[in-house]
């Protein structure tokens, strides 16, 4: 029977697909208006518009979203994924290895943590290599759907799917589902992903600026002299091998070797023990040199590599400064201030002398590597003036690294256990950072992202309207009805289609509890064993790849990588209609 409610939510649905596809007024936006219309039209109550707020896996994200941020400011991630990503240096490189090992670890551990986990890397290793976040995280969000896919284990929605088995009355004494039951299809699909990522992402996927890049793109180029460790494994290889003629973002200018300076930079240059290498680049990019493993250490920062927690900050020298006509090195700047120059900039002006050469001018701009004493040091001085802080750098005691990887890893651990649940474990170990004075309490509100929040919030109150009024039921026994006549794999097809949809536009636990004991129905009609309609529900449910909104990890990755719902849909259409052939073939010819 078709009622105002019902035809209220279609026209809904209908303006949130258009307003979001087109991106005409931003995703939190429009739903915020569609919810508010149901809400006036009374379809939704206020209790049902805002008990999103009361539910785990809200929290659960916002948590994920902390503690990502928490992780970020330390050196952990930086020092764990530069041993297994060193190498990769263009996107086919990068994206090759990192969806198969997201892909690999969600089969074992839960999508969710791990996409939270690795965010923090891709925005360093994006940052340092030139290329947008934008290009990386969708794929990241989608290796881990994929692999989680994989497994019971992998995903909260297999899990879902196999409570519902172990449940239902429909059809008696049918088994629970295995640990390795989804392999067959989550295998091949894993490498059918891997492959579509690398040839095809790069060219789908946008180079999106974010909102720091645009501070970036007005920051002052510098030039940055980097000395080659004594033990540093760029010793005896050329500039091509160790790939330095354009690290991290940074233009090699000129190599100073004892007495003389190599200006003609050539890939087969060897370097050497003591070489110096001379870097053009903007500050975030200078600033990175420090906490990486790149085998260079910046000469003038000296011991101040090894303190416990500083900052890269810019100063501009004042008129009436001490500093004026000294060299940097006569400058006893570190002794002074506890901060070491390690660049200088002059109104776009090359210099050509060495860093230590450099007689400071009214007007310079300087790059400072700031220790802790820095601001007590600097309070009343006229030398200089503050202009920013480009990045802080915070160095943990190796007891305080342990402490956060075995807790991070342990909390995985125990929530796929289900021994506690993720929402708690990360309480814990946000705590732990702040109990260690790895992060600020204060710095916790600026951090959480209330865009987020609202979207899932609001999606889930669109999935009680769809329920409420009928419609969400309507769409799934229409579609399964128009593909009946197509025999078993046609309604096989059709049961995929519906709940990919309804997971998509909804949530995926909703599309399950919609379309799961319809699925075990037709097959009962049908005379055919349920587990390859169980087996599609779940499929279809988990791999949501066309809506940041349909799959707790596209939601995370969505305003990190400053993406649109169309970003989504252009790269994330073709996939999800080759994993669903995939699927019902496979399905069909093991259980047909």
């Amino acid at each position: 029977m078709i009622t105002v409610d019902l035809v209220l939510v279609f026209v809904v649905l209908l303006f949130i697909l258009v307003s979001l596809y087109k991106n005409l007024i931003g995703i939190s936006f429009t739903f915020l208006i569609a919810i508010v219309t149901l809400g006036i039209f009374g379809i939704l109550t206020p209790v049902e518009i805002i008990s999103g707020f009361a539910n785990e896996q809200v929290a659960v994200v916002i948590m994920m979203l902390l503690y990502s941020d928490v992780l970020r400011k330390t050196n952990i991630i930086e020092y764990s994924f530069d041993r297994l990503f060193r190498n990769a240096r263009s996107y086919r490189g990068f994206v090759s290895r990192m969806v198969l090992t997201a892909a690999g670890f969600s089969m074992v551990l839960n999508n969710t943590p791990l996409v939270a986990v690795m965010m923090p890397y891709i925005h360093s290793w994006t940052k340092r290599n030139n290329f947008s976040p934008s290009k990386f995280l969708i794929p990241l969000s989608y290796a881990a759907i994929m692999g989680g896919s994989a497994t019971l284990i992998g995903t909260s929605t297999n899990l879902i799917v196999n409570s519902m088995v172990e449940e239902q009355t429909i059809i008696p004494g049918m088994e629970s589902l295995q640990m390795f039951d989804f392999i067959w299809v989550g295998i091949p699909m894993i490498f059918v992903g891997w492959i579509y990522l690398v040839l095809f992402g790069n060219f789908l996927l946008p180079s999106r600026k974010l909102v720091h890049d645009d501070f970036k793109s007005h920051s002052r180029e510098y030039m940055v002299e980097a000395k080659v460790r004594s033990n540093s494994h760029l010793i005896g290889k050329t500039l091509g091998e160790a790939g330095l003629s354009d690290i991290q973002g940074l233009m090699l200018v000129a190599v100073l070797r004892k007495s003389f300076r190599i200006t003609a930079i050539q890939e087969d240059v060897v370097l050497e023990k003591g070489d110096i290498l001379v870097f053009a680049g903007e500050t975030r990019n200078i600033a990175e040199l420090i906490t990486t493993n790149s085998g260079l250490v910046l000469p003038e920062v000296g011991m101040l590599s090894k303190v416990r927690r500083a900052n890269v900050i810019e100063v501009v020298v004042s008129q009436n400064s001490s500093l004026i006509n000294k060299t940097v090195r006569d400058t006893n700047f570190r002794g002074r201030y506890d901060a070491a120059i390690i660049s200088v900039h002059r109104n776009g002006e090359k210099i050509e002398e060495t860093l230590g050469n450099v007689v400071l001018k009214s007007g310079d701009v300087l790059l400072l590597f700031a220790g802790e004493n820095f601001v007590s040091r600097s309070k009343d001085t006229t030398d200089f003036y503050f202009i920013s802080k480009v990045t802080e750098y915070i160095k943990l005691d190796w007891y305080k690294s342990a402490v956060m990887i075995t807790g991070t890893i342990l909390v995985i651990a125990l929530a796929a256990m289900n021994v506690i649940s993720l929402f708690m474990g990360l309480i814990m170990m946000i705590l732990v950072s702040m109990v260690f004075k790895i992060t600020n309490p204060k710095d916790i509100p600026k951090n959480i992202d209330y865009n987020t929040a609202m979207v899932i919030v609001l999606s889930l109150a669109l999935g009680t309207a769809m329920m409420k009024s009928g419609a969400a039921n309507i769409v799934a026994n229409g579609v399964i009805s128009a593909f009946m006549p197509l025999g078993k794999t046609g309604v096989l097809f059709g049961v995929y289609l519906i709940t990919g949809l309804l997971a998509a536009y909804i949530t995926t636990k909703a599309a399950v509890a919609i379309v799961f004991p319809i699925a075990i129905s037709v097959a009962q009609q049908l005379g055919v064993s349920p587990e390859p309609f169980v087996f599609a529900v779940a499929y279809a449910a988990a791999c949501t790849f066309i809506t940041p909104h349909g799959y707790v990890t596209n939601l995370m990755v969505y305003g990190s990588g400053g993406y649109s719902f169309r970003d989504f849909m252009k790269i994330g259409l073709p996939i999800t209609v080759i994993y669903m052939v995939v699927a019902v073939f496979i399905l069909s010819a093991i259980y047909f």
